[in-house]
């Protein structure tokens, strides 16, 4: 099994476990070994799916205002979680591929693996949905069929996008291509660089 394979089948995993109460409010149960790739892993599908449902939930043109404030900071929170997991999976990287001797015409990628990794979660969570559209039973047969010629589409940038991503682990480990992260600088988040907050400190 590749890498991405096994990706996959996590992220399937987590959003299938998710499902079984469909409730933002879950506590996350992570099989896998805290000090694992696979934890994180399954954490990061379960921050997006949780996060996919946030965002459903506050296009309700009826929220509550208040709710939808309370709402709009638990997205702001998940985002950061994300980035922050995100940064964690690039370090694993890092870390597997630091003894790689890179060939003097190596070249760099347009993004790191785990960037890429977080579009794989992404898509998996778009196939999902897109297949519950398809397999309802009360919206009309032309709602099916295009829903199914979008689930077709993602099924098959999902076999694209795992090649890819495979390929560019495979590149990297053989010294065709080399790593390098940068880290995320959200100003926004950061009291010493959002005006509107460090003008109120």
């Amino acid at each position: 099994m590749t890498f991405t394979e096994h990706c996959n089948d996590i992220f399937n995993k987590a959003i299938c476990d998710y499902h079984i109460k469909d409730d933002v409010d879950t506590p996350i149960n992570n099989p896998y070994d805290r000090d694992s790739i696979e934890n994180r892993l399954y954490l990061k599908c379960w921050i997006d799916t949780v996060q996919w449902h946030y965002e459903d939930i506050i296009r309700d043109p009826h929220i509550d205002p208040i709710e939808a404030l309370n709402l709009k900071r638990r997205i702001d929170r998940s985002n950061q979680d994300r980035t922050d997991l995100v940064e964690q999976i690039d370090s694993y990287f890092l870390h597997k591929f630091s003894d790689i001797k890179t060939l003097s015409d190596a070249t760099i990628n347009t993004e790191s693996p785990a960037w890429a990794i977080d579009r794989l979660s992404i898509l998996a969570l778009k196939i999902y949905h897109m297949r519950e559209q398809v397999e309802r039973d009360d919206t009309s047969e032309e709602h099916r069929k295009r829903c199914q010629d979008k689930l077709s589409v993602l099924l098959e940038q999902q076999v694209d996008l795992s090649t890819a991503i495979q390929q560019l682990l495979d590149d990297i480990e053989a010294g065709r291509k080399y790593m390098k992260v940068y880290r995320q600088m959200k100003m926004y988040n950061d009291p010493t660089t959002n005006p509107i907050l460090y003008k109120k400190s």
